[in-house]
């Protein structure tokens, strides 16, 4: 089985597309869908109970990942942001990618929703990037695949990370598995991070939480504003 752990907060614009796209997949395999939500005042929580998803506290991100991995009952754990949509085969052609590799935690090519072509150039960067530097620095974005027992090995992601803590989470799993980029299972993500905040700016931080990370670990300090219902709207 593959538990899918969402965590959210006031997404009810966003999660329902992800859910439906779930729901279409031509996965044969059973699955469950954990929503671990952060207190949200919007229908996120009705529209997760219509679905039919486990529902549990959440908090930040990564809380609300460790939250859902606490009841998840899957061999496999998919974590996945609440403003992305899968593709119809992604559960099947993931899941062969990644046991034919061998591999124990997986992050994923991604294409944005929104065609214009800085953010096709934004996302074919990332993904080049990711795919080169797999080995040596292993990055996490949008999604996550990973074994169960790799997760609770590393204890789960690091609650105290202000920003970027699926970059090191990846990157503490690759010490005692195999980790790898799916490739022919693409994330299909939102681009309304960029809209809202600016695409240089957003860039820029992104850019700066990979060079911290880098020379000075993980960013427990509140350098960049983080602010999970920051772009609820979009």
């Amino acid at each position: 089985m593959i538990s899918i752990i969402i965590p959210t907060l006031n997404e009810e614009n966003h999660l329902p597309l992800l859910l439906q796209s779930i729901k279409n997949q031509d996965f044969k395999g059973e699955y469950e869908v954990i929503v671990a939500d952060a207190g949200s005042s919007d229908k996120t929580i009705e529209i997760a109970r219509s679905f039919g998803c486990k529902i549990t506290k959440g908090g930040l991100p990564a809380k609300g990942r460790n939250e859902g991995a606490k009841i998840a009952k899957g061999d496999l754990f998919l974590f996945v942001d609440a403003d992305v949509i899968l593709s119809k085969d992604f559960l099947r052609k993931a899941i062969e990618e990644f046991s034919s590799r061998n591999l124990d935690c997986a992050g994923f090519a991604a294409e944005p929703l929104n065609k214009a072509p800085i953010y096709k150039f934004i996302f074919w960067a990332y993904n080049s990037f990711a795919m080169l530097s797999e080995r040596f620095f292993p990055l996490g974005w949008m999604a996550i695949l990973t074994r169960r027992e790799i997760h609770f090995k590393i204890k789960g992601f690091d609650e105290e990370i202000k920003i970027g803590e699926d970059h090191w989470y990846v990157k503490n799993a690759q010490k005692i598995g195999n980790f790898g980029v799916i490739k022919s299972a693409k994330i299909i993500g939102s681009t309304r991070r960029f809209e809202k905040d600016g695409t240089i700016i957003t860039c820029l931080k992104y850019i700066f939480v990979g060079l911290y990370m880098l020379f000075f670990g993980p960013l427990k300090r509140n350098i960049i504003k983080y602010e999970f219902n920051h772009y609820k709207d979009n």
